[in-house]
């Protein structure tokens, strides 16, 4: 190992560092003893690997190619354990934050500049991703029925503040402590994030505690939300098949939420010789008559403005359960009648919107039914179905339903585009401009009374409040800002598990001291009680005050937590998608709350 040349310092200096290698006492090795080749090898190798894991600067041209391996490393790990379930259910991409817990404990981390650098960009990413998909149906959430779900939501989020508060000023965890409990207890990370910058512009240094707390009541934070949601089930008497009945035809708080078709028999006098554009000021409902069949022939056709209505006549006619009702009324009774079997030339299919000089235009302008013969019917946008009123805007990636002839949807294909591969095509420029503003506006200080520091938005709210307004309002001045489904997952599976990893690696040190000896188990009967408590006492609520359907009091449930198992447990109780537009509802709004309440804890408590 050493020249034989070489002083006995020299020699011994050598053998000191590699006997620790191995974990081998120097004093057992004595000066000019050489080791076995056999030794040797695995004192070279276990260098290799400390080197490779601790770091080195030398080797690594200053941490950053090692950063990137341990950050690789780490999230790989993360998302090979979160494919593990019990019972159906998954931690899902949390794992990665245990991965960085692990790795960290064993001094297995990242340059510390590098890391609060990713942790902050994987966070961004995640959350402007987030608003970019919720953005579109944001505020058209707040109408009526889904004014109540949110309403709800937002109670499930007060009193899970309410009690973090409690707990904090009774038992005396501080408050960076109870923020993260609180974040992990409803499985929300953007709120974790959001905290951490918080207390880091407050206080200058970021506080690990926030992470340890997270980390600690995160598992229980999922199997207790599933848990409230069954329990739920047999303390309000559940009839399943009675309320999957009703969710199905749209019954309940969902009814401005979701479109059917309805055939009706015309009946009313009064309409007998009106033509189909003169009817909607007589109604003032929205609706779409899609087809018609005449009492004289057997044929079906497609409705225009001009078409004239009789008594006798059959229309299917598209429109909200709510006014399904008051629709069905006016023309006269609802019968069953197979369509599809009436006349085979005309055919349905969805067409994407993928043109861009189509983003922000009216339905009228296009004058699809007057030029080509077919009819738009409805709308699917960000997963849900909208009436086809001719003064909706439509955006890039929405789906249309059209009826026609072969030919006529062909040309209307044609005008509309449907052309995947414009939309594989990614529109950067509105995601890095929008991510700047959502900077600028993350940095802005508001004042609140009785908070001694301004208020930031963060990195968190800033890009999630840019991206709901861009990707809502940037159609009507011709921005596009869409991205595929696929993309759009892409950036923010990314974005999170870059910010987990980088979370957990910086928590790593202190967590098993935290959880052994400075009380960490006692956190988790804290997460229990605030993930637990308000679902329950706002279950009765929306069952008992608000009426509303089972099944879609378990997706508002679970939005209100962000909270994917949940949503997939719901799921799997019921053929109906009334847990997901429930979900689909509440979020946006819930996770604009979750970072605000984080940030506000710590700045007035803090």
């Amino acid at each position: 190992l050493a020249s034989s040349a070489a002083s006995d310092v020299y020699k011994r200096q050598a053998l000191d560092r590699h006997a620790q290698c191995v974990r081998i006492p120097a004093e057992v090795i004595s000066p000019g003893v050489l080791l076995t080749k056999k030794y040797h090898h695995i004192i070279i190798t276990m260098e290799v690997l400390r080197n490779l894991f601790e770091g080195y600067p030398n080797l690594w041209g200053g941490g950053v190619a090692h950063s990137v391996l341990i950050l690789s490393l780490t999230i790989a790990f993360g998302i090979i354990l979160a494919k593990i379930k019990v019972r159906g259910v998954s931690l899902g991409v949390t794992w990665i934050l245990f991965v960085g817990i692990v790795f960290g404990h064993f001094n297995m981390n990242l340059d510390e500049h590098l890391l609060h650098f990713l942790k902050e960009f994987g966070l961004i990413l995640f959350v402007y991703s987030i608003g970019l998909q919720v953005g579109p149906g944001f505020f058209s959430a707040f109408k009526k029925g889904g004014f109540t779900l949110n309403m709800l939501a937002m109670l499930v989020v007060v009193l899970g503040v309410t009690i973090t508060v409690i707990l904090h000023f009774t038992t005396g965890t501080p408050i960076t402590t109870m923020v993260g409990i609180l974040s992990g207890a409803v499985t929300n990370t953007p709120g974790l994030g959001a905290a951490q910058q918080a207390n880091s512009d407050l206080n200058g240094i970021d506080a690990p505690e926030i992470a340890l707390g997270y980390a600690v009541s995160y598992p229980l934070g999922v199997v207790g939300i599933i848990l409230s949601l069954l329990a739920l089930k047999y303390l309000l008497r559940i009839n399943t098949a009675q309320e999957e009945k009703e969710a199905e035809v749209g019954l309940g708080h969902l009814q401005e939420l979701t479109v059917r078709p309805i055939s009706i028999e015309v009946r009313n006098e009064s309409v007998d010789g009106i033509r189909i554009k003169e009817l909607r000021p007589l109604l003032n409902r929205k609706f779409v008559i899609s087809r018609i069949k005449h009492r004289e022939g057997g044929e079906t056709e497609l409705v225009n403005s001009e078409t004239i209505l009789h008594v006798g006549d059959i229309i299917l006619v598209i429109s909200t359960p709510i006014d399904v009702e008051a629709i069905t009324i006016f023309f006269g009774k609802e019968i069953k009648m197979e369509w599809e079997q009436l006349n085979k030339e005309l055919i349905s299919r969805r067409i994407l919107i993928t043109k861009p000089e189509l983003n922000g235009k009216t339905l009228s302008q296009l004058k699809i039914r007057n030029n080509f013969g077919a009819n738009i019917t409805r709308i699917n946008r960000s997963g849900v179905d909208l009436v086809a009123s001719p003064q909706l805007q439509l955006q890039m990636g929405d789906r249309v339903t059209i009826v026609g002839s072969e030919l006529a949807v062909a040309h209307a294909e044609k005008v509309l585009g449907n052309s995947m591969k414009r939309l594989n095509h990614p529109n950067l420029i509105p995601i890095f401009i929008g991510i700047a503003l959502g900077c600028i506006l993350g940095s802005l200080p508001f004042a609140f009374p009785g908070i001694p520091q301004p208020v930031k938005l963060g990195l968190a709210g800033g890009p999630l409040i840019v991206s709901i307004l861009i990707s809502r309002f940037g159609p009507k001045y011709k921005l596009i800002t869409y991205t595929t489904m696929s993309a759009n997952l892409m950036l923010r599976e990314i974005g999170i598990s870059i910010f987990l990893a980088c979370v957990g690696l910086g928590a790593g040190e202190g967590f098993v001291d935290t959880v052994i000896h400075g009380g960490g188990y006692i956190w988790v009967g804290y997460g229990v009680i605030i993930t637990i408590l308000p679902l329950l006492i706002t279950g009765l609520v929306g069952r008992y005050y608000c009426k509303l359907n089972y099944f879609t009091l378990i997706g508002v449930l679970a939005g209100s937590t962000t909270n994917p198992p949940a949503l997939a447990y719901s799921n799997d109780l019921t053929s109906c998608d009334a847990p997901a537009v429930g979900y689909a509802t509440v979020y946006p709004l819930t996770m604009f709350l979750r970072v605000l309440t984080a940030q506000i804890l710590i700045l007035s408590l803090g």
